[in-house]
């Protein structure tokens, strides 16, 4: 088993989950930030924070949702120093601080990208890991952290915030 030999810190194991994984990382990871750039670099922390915390690694979800964890914290922590960067900057009278969450680079998918650009960070990882890669609000529960019912929250709510924010009509009933 991959996470038996991951534990035992066998590199070449180690080796096999990120490339297993790090595309699944860096997508969840860039949609996110929306900066491919930030995203790889985000990516990249994940998989370094993994390597140092197999131990902590239970079994009791999947690797996947493990790393989607880390990948979110690392995320989060990321946002957090950034945006007390600003404040840093602000308060010194610096205008022009890029933040995190800027237009992406990206050709294609700008209708997706401008419906999530309306979510708040949670609702946007929550909506990305369920219909971007199609985890369960379980499987998302783990990965971030939340309970099952805030996921159903997330979800509902970044629909309606879509929905309004584009005038979208309901086409579905929950």
């Amino acid at each position: 088993m991959l996470a038996l030999s991951i534990a035992g810190r066998d590199t070449a194991a180690y080796g096999e989950l990120v490339r297993r994984h790090q595309s699944r990382v860096r997508g969840f990871l860039r949609r996110l930030c929306r900066n491919d750039a930030l995203a790889d670099d985000l990516a990249q922390d994940c998989f370094v924070r993994a390597w140092e915390r197999l131990a902590s690694f239970r079994g009791a979800g999947s690797l996947a949702s493990w790393l989607m964890q880390i990948a979110y914290r690392e995320f989060l922590q990321s946002r957090r120093k950034s945006q007390r960067y600003g404040e840093v900057l602000d308060e010194y009278g610096r205008a022009g601080v890029g933040t995190l969450v800027g237009p992406s680079g990206a050709g294609g998918g700008e209708d997706l990208e401008k419906m999530l650009g309306v979510l708040s960070d949670d609702e946007r990882a929550v909506m990305i890991l369920s219909y971007s890669y199609g985890m369960s609000h379980r499987e998302i529960g783990q990965s971030i952290g939340m309970p099952v019912g805030t996921i159903k929250s997330h979800i509902h709510r970044a629909k309606q915030r879509i929905r309004v924010a584009f005038a979208l009509e309901e086409t579905e009933h929950a």
